[in-house]
């Protein structure tokens, strides 16, 4: 890097490429490391608007000598998606179906379309790209030829070297071509062209000639073999198959730039059938028995090391409830025409191994939904096993090493014994064992000299045990700088040779991804932590409890599974599938956070908390927690950036919204003075849009108004018989959050209605309580915590009799159940709090008297979960509830809505904000039946329904049931029975307008009399 003019290069690729040119510190500390124990940083990053524009970038680069990485999705897990070098990042806008031959079962792509996203597409066709890899709904296709990836479905399909028939390459200095097999005539034509191609070629004959033996000899004949180079797709018998050579290359050979891909149909029908065992190694001896017996779709492994981290941490738990009785596991799916042909596959497999359906240890199904349940928890191996409850770091290094199927289970024996030697404590052991692949994650002590030693004599040991048994380094995941140290190993020096005069052949100035494969760094080299990696340790407003009380090690959470950057389901990561930008993702922010902490001299970011790089990345963080339950390891980034804003902000002026939006508990309870007033001038014409300026709101956002009477108000006029006894079994308290008090009063109103109707005796606070939500979005954190210690004081003779607390609003409920717990972690009334805070739909379903039946709602209902209570208190019991409550209910799995608080309000927010509620909310709102009720308890989930030109008012489920109590529903719209403020008529409008004016000019006039007096004056 030293060598290359950076500031010129940057210069020359704006001027020649139509992409995104960033050599900016937030871009190059976004992607400075991928799902590996590597770090780089980059030279830069561009993000090329067409493919042509990426064939430009590289021919930019060539110029000045500076080194090109291609990137996907990040996800890979051997440090071959880091470098220094100008990284390619194809997944903005290279993601093109070129196009498709349904008859000829294949498919033109670019290299940034999602494996997901390519398989909708070909949905119509019934097709889809064999292999799949647990990351399918964020690894792109240029990613998986360059890692030559697999995935459970690789059982039927092979690796994604078997699913490629041509590929268009682009070599560093300039040859553009397509590969594929080439028969004696066509080599004979690129021959007779001469040029680089035909060099390229001649090239390639003299390596097969001269190492022939030692290819036929030297690679391991296993169905998972991904570590060196492809020479064995050269040799004569398998068609001189450039394409297939350059298969797994890891962008060290060429670029490239467009894929021919051999598809699949989509099985009709699927079943699976799960058999128990007493340990692992019992399964994996298993396997062979079990190949020669059927053909299996999948036959995938899964440990009872596993199962009992996804106890500990609470995650799966339906997954591991429908698994038979054992200690380990073989997951084995058939696919098949019909419901009958894979019954039929499973059966015949049970009787020929003595086993019956109804055995303890064996489960089947071929339920679909039952199936996925099932799978979820080995897929889900990465995640789980990454974080252990026990506090340990696991990483990878040795996380996909392949036998022979009939070998695994006396390596896994061998294997354990060498864990045991090291001192490495039970890593789990999973993976696809029908193909004799193994995937763990090791306790591997990376944070000091002597822990990086074992790491590396161990990863040593290991390459020698995998090699003896005729295996594979990696049966996956690739080499990279994980492996490639270790090749010769494997293979012997003559083929790594071999692959050292290929790579010259293709980049004989070593500028493709330098360092991985060939000429590697060593695998101890460039580390993300290592000994002299010395992170700040600061002092924090939350507390961490989860994270041994450190902000450094939360942040390390993420271990780059890039889940966040998925494209659909769930709810992480709003703002990445609005911008499809890293730095936008929750593991782009995490990578920003960990670089800001300073552990190595050459990072990017410097300025710690005051920097200006982190603060934009977080600033379109949604803070929706969707990435609190969504991410595999519970990356809470809304707590985060809430740390950061605190900090960043500190002793300076804030943002307006901070203070408009931040400080809203104040200014509701200011709105009693004169409500009707206040919702006058905040829809003004001319003052509303000179007060949206001033408070940092957007302009095209209308001011929610505030209810003329509040429920505060409503429940003192209320005629009651005295507040109950906070130790009555039935008494409960109805936490009067700001949002229902002051907006949507009907809200509390409805469930003081049902709750009492359920036969409970409902107390409210009779002082001013707030969570501090909105302070706690802004940052602002010490006015946080002042505000609930004076709402807990309120609380105590709530909290000292156990009495529930009762939460409306979900993203208030989540502050008690969630951020207060961090933020006070040791005030013992704030876990009381946590507690006892229940929501509606909770304390309905779970602790209703005996007999009570909610009013019957017989009615389609669309329903959108508000991201804090998916996050957090999950939505189970609303699930329930509606279901006895008679409705049909069709809960949106479209992700977030968009507002998110305060985030939609401010000025800078609005356009994202409904970009993201475009992407599936408002649409499906959009198109529920007239008939049917729009569910969202959130007041941000229906602040923008209603805003966001939908037609339609979203209710409270508090206000549906209680319409139910009511008696029949009108047949359109519903809701129009529920109750909200109405804005202010024009009248009003006009009238705050003109004395706004009045007010104005007579400041005015009395200014200009003040300045004349002084003129005069003596």
């Amino acid at each position: 890097m030293s060598s290359v003019d950076v500031a010129a290069l940057e210069e020359a690729l704006r001027t020649a490429v139509d992409g995104e040119i960033r050599f900016d510190a937030g871009s190059r500390g976004a992607y400075v490391t991928d799902g590996s124990n590597y770090r780089q940083v980059p030279i830069g990053v561009v993000v090329p608007r067409s493919v042509e524009a990426g064939a430009r970038t590289v021919a930019v680069c060539a110029r000045f000598g500076a080194p090109v990485l291609s990137r996907g999705g990040g996800t890979s897990l051997a440090g071959q998606a880091t470098n220094a070098a100008v990284v390619i990042d194809w997944t903005k806008y290279c993601h093109a179906l070129v196009s498709v031959d349904p008859d000829a079962r294949t498919c033109v792509v670019e290299p940034g379309i999602v494996l997901d996203e390519l398989n909708r597409r070909l949905s119509d066709h019934r097709l889809q790209f064999g292999p799949k890899p647990s990351t399918h709904s964020h690894c792109a296709l240029g990613g998986m030829i360059g890692n030559n990836s697999c995935g459970a479905s690789a059982q039927a399909y092979g690796k994604t070297i078997d699913n490629v028939r041509r590929l268009e390459i682009l070599t560093y200095d300039g040859l553009r071509t397509w590969v594929g097999p080439t028969g004696e005539a066509e080599r004979a034509r690129i021959a007779a062209e001469g040029g680089r191609k035909a060099g390229l070629y001649a090239g390639l004959d003299r390596i097969v000639a001269e190492y022939l033996g030692d290819i036929r000899r030297g690679f391991p004949r296993i169905p998972r073999r991904v570590s060196g180079y492809n020479l064995d797709s050269l040799l004569p018998e398998n068609g001189f198959d450039v394409a297939k050579a350059l298969v797994g290359s890891e962008g060290t050979l060429v670029t490239v730039l467009r894929a021919e891909l051999d598809l699949v149909p989509v099985p009709s029908r699927q079943s699976l059938l799960v058999l128990g065992y007493d340990d692992i190694c019992a399964a994996a001896d298993d396997v062979p028995r079990l190949l020669e017996l059927c053909s299996p779709g999948q036959l995938e492994a899964l440990d009872g090391r596993m199962a009992q981290l996804m106890r500990e941490e609470g995650a799966y738990l339906d997954s591991l409830r429908v698994l038979p009785a054992g200690d380990s596991w073989l997951m084995v799916q058939f696919i098949g025409d019909s419901r009958q042909d894979v019954d039929a596959q499973a059966h015949a497999l049970l009787a020929a191994v003595g086993r019956h359906e109804e055995d303890a240890d064996v489960a089947f199904s071929d339920d679909p939904e039952r199936e996925q349940k099932m799978l979820k928890a080995r897929e889900a191996g990465l995640g789980v096993t990454a974080r252990p409850p026990d506090g340990r770091e696991t990483w990878e290094g040795w996380e996909d090493s392949a036998v022979p199927p009939e070998r695994l289970g006396d390596y896994l024996r061998d294997l354990k014994a060498l864990f045991e030697e090291f001192g490495y404590d039970h890593p789990s052991l999973y993976g696809h064992f029908g193909q004799g692949c193994v995937h763990t994650r090791i306790p591997f002590a990376l944070k000091t000299a002597e822990g990086v030693a074992d790491f590396r004599r161990f990863l040593e040991r290991a390459a020698d045990l995998v090699a003896s048994y005729g295996g594979s380094l990696s049966g996956e995941h690739g080499d990279g700088q994980s492996r490639g140290e270790l090749l010769t190993r494997m293979f012997g020096e003559r083929l790594v040779t071999a692959f050292g005069e290929t790579k010259r052949l293709f980049d004989p100035d070593d500028r493709m991804n330098p360092g991985k494969v060939v000429d590697p760094h060593p695998v101890d080299g460039q580390l993300r932590l290592g000994p002299a990696w010395r992170p700040a340790a600061p002092t924090t407003h939350f507390d961490y409890p989860e994270d041994e009380h450190s902000f450094t090690r939360a942040v390390m959470r993420c271990v780059g599974i890039g889940n966040c950057r998925g494209h659909s389901g769930g709810v992480m990561c709003p703002s990445y599938r609005a911008t499809r930008e890293e730095e936008h993702s929750t593991r782009g922010r995490a990578r920003l956070l960990f670089e800001m902490l300073g552990g190595h001299a050459d990072s990017a970011i410097t300025e710690g908390w005051r920097s200006t790089e982190v603060k934009d990345a977080l600033d379109l963080c949604l803070a929706c927690k969707g990435c609190k339950s969504d991410c595999p390891v519970n990356v809470d980034m809304a707590t985060y950036k809430a740390e950061f804003l605190s900090h960043h902000y500190e002793g300076r002026l804030r943002p307006a919204a901070h203070y408009s939006l931040g400080w809203l508990p104040l200014w509701a309870r200011l709105s009693r003075l004169s409500p009707a007033l206040v919702n006058a001038v905040l829809h003004a014409p001319g003052v509303s849009a000179l007060g949206k300026r001033l408070a940092g709101v957007a302009r095209e956002r209308q001011a929610p108004a505030f209810a003329r009477q509040s429920f505060l108000q409503w429940w003192r006029e209320r005629e009651t018989a005295g507040e109950p006894d906070p130790g009555d079994p039935l008494t409960v308290v109805l936490w009067p959050d700001t949002f229902t008090t002051y907006f949507h009063p009907s809200i509390a109103v409805s469930a003081v209605r049902v709750l009492e109707d359920a036969g409970f005796e409902v107390a409210v606070p009779d002082g001013p309580v707030c969570c501090g939500l909105t302070w706690i979005s802004t940052g602002q954190l010490d006015v946080a915590e002042r505000v609930l210690r004076r709402t807990l004081r309120v609380l105590r003779p709530y909290l000292e009799a156990g009495t529930p607390v009762i939460g409306l609003e979900p993203s208030c409920t989540a502050v008690f159940r969630s951020d207060a717990v961090e933020l006070m972690s040791e005030d013992q009334d704030v876990k009381r709090l946590a507690g006892q805070v229940r929501t509606f739909a909770e304390q309905l379903v779970h602790h209703a008297p005996e007999g009570w039946r909610p009013p019957s709602l017989p009615r389609r209902a669309l329903v959108q979960t508000h991201c804090h209570q998916h996050a957090v208190m999950k939505f189970d019991a609303d699930r329930e509830l509606m279901r006895r409550a008679g409705l049909d209910a069709d809960v949106l799995d479209e992700g977030c809505c968009g507002l998110a608080g305060n985030f939609g309000f401010e000025s800078d927010h609005y356009g994202l904000s409904m970009d993201v509620g475009e992407q599936g909310v408002l649409p499906a709102v959009r198109a529920a039946s007239p008939g049917s009720l729009v569910l969202a308890d959130g007041f941000s989930c229906r602040t923008q329904i209603e805003q966001g030109g939908t037609g339609r008012r979203a209710l409270h489920l508090a206000e549906a049931l209680a319409l139910g109590l009511d008696g029949n529903l009108p047949g359109r719209q519903p809701e129009r029975l529920s109750r909200r403020p109405e804005p202010p008529s024009r009248t009003a409008r006009w009238t705050a307008t003109a004395g706004a004016a009045a007010l104005t000019a007579a400041a005015v006039a009395a200014a200009g009399r003040g300045a004349l007096g002084l003129r005069r004056a003596p």
